[in-house]
């Protein structure tokens, strides 16, 4: 690698940064002028890498996707579906709950076409995990993608309702809901869980929502 890619490299990774800084204190209208300041370039290097707010936004939205999706491949090689799945949880509401500044940012910005594409690798990595769950006798029989997706959905008010009181009560909430995935107790459901396109549509449904309340703001 020369050393102007090396620098451009750089440059990026301190964008990237700033970007991260800057949108979780001002939210995902913070500055441009802002970003570059931080990240000791000038404005035109950070337009050269992210000639837009939604650009540099997708980037940051992609680190915490890629991470989601090492989450999930290391759920579906581990052999016990129980713990690969207990995993999965506990890292990405971990990682929700460290990029909850970000959160405006990301229903915002997280629309974008490598964003979608990852997103499509972790839904049959979760299916796995559960198929093999079922076959293991350690998840109920009805569980499905859609649920995990819907219970990771429920944290969102726990977690912002409880970052300055008691940043890790999150937790308890986890083992009571991985209590309702078990076999043992489980009562015959009449709801259908949601599933491919209607799930699509339920995430779109929660991102317009929250351009809406932005928008009334």
């Amino acid at each position: 690698m020369t050393q102007l890619r090396r620098d451009a490299a750089r440059n990026r990774a301190r964008l990237t940064a700033a970007g991260r800084e800057v949108f979780a204190e001002q939210g995902p209208d913070a500055s441009f002028e802002e970003v570059a300041r931080r990240a000791g370039v000038g404005i035109g290097t950070l337009y050269r890498h992210f000639p837009s707010r939604e650009a540099l936004a997708e980037e940051i939205f992609a680190a915490h996707i890629d991470e989601v999706v090492s989450a999930a491949e290391a759920a579906a090689a581990e052999e016990d579906a129980w713990m690969g799945l207990v995993l999965f949880l506990d890292h990405v509401l971990d990682l929700q709950a460290r990029n909850l500044p970000l959160r405006g940012l990301f229903l915002r910005h997280s629309g974008g076409g490598r964003a979608a594409e990852r997103r499509r690798v972790i839904l049959p990595l979760l299916e796995q995990v559960i198929e093999r769950g079922r076959r293991q006798g350690v998840l109920r029989d009805d569980l499905a993608v859609g649920d995990l997706t819907v219970a990771l959905w429920s944290f969102s008010p726990v977690l912002e309702a409880t970052a300055d009181v008691a940043p890790n009560v999150w937790r308890r909430h986890l083992r009571i809901l991985l209590d309702g995935m078990r076999p043992d107790a489980a009562t015959p459901q009449e709801v259908p869980p949601l599933a491919g396109r209607r799930l699509e549509r339920a995430i779109d449904q929660l991102r317009e929502r929250y351009h809406r309340r932005r928008a009334a703001a």
